[in-house]
């Protein structure tokens, strides 16, 4: 949306950060079976801008497991509005603790 924009008409990098961080949750927390922090953001790349009318996509794969944390890289992909291609604008590795009602640290089971 217009709203999210900065001042040379992308999206700003904290929106997309923001909802990479959403869907790397969604993944992590799948794999711990349960709730989940985020610990770190590793690894940030911005290769290209986001612009408003793309429709936008983001991708998680888990690829570290430890006692208690999960690392998702993440990947967000969009197609500008009249192009069918993909391309790849942001991706980043987010590390994710698993947390018990308390909010410490829990292992993550097998």
């Amino acid at each position: 949306m217009p709203s999210d924009c900065n001042s040379n008409g992308d999206i700003f990098g904290g929106w997309v950060l923001s909802q990479m961080d959403v869907a790397g949750g969604i993944v992590a927390a799948r794999r711990a079976k349960g709730r989940v922090v985020t610990r770190a953001i590793e690894a940030m790349t911005f290769d290209q801008p986001i612009q408003v009318g793309d429709v936008v996509s983001i991708y998680g794969d888990v690829t570290r497991v430890g006692r208690t944390s999960i690392t998702v890289h993440m990947e967000t992909i969009v197609r500008r509005r009249l192009d069918p291609g993909e391309i790849k604008v942001t991706e980043g590795d987010f590390v994710f603790v698993a947390i018990d009602d308390n909010g410490d640290p829990r292992a993550i089971g097998a």
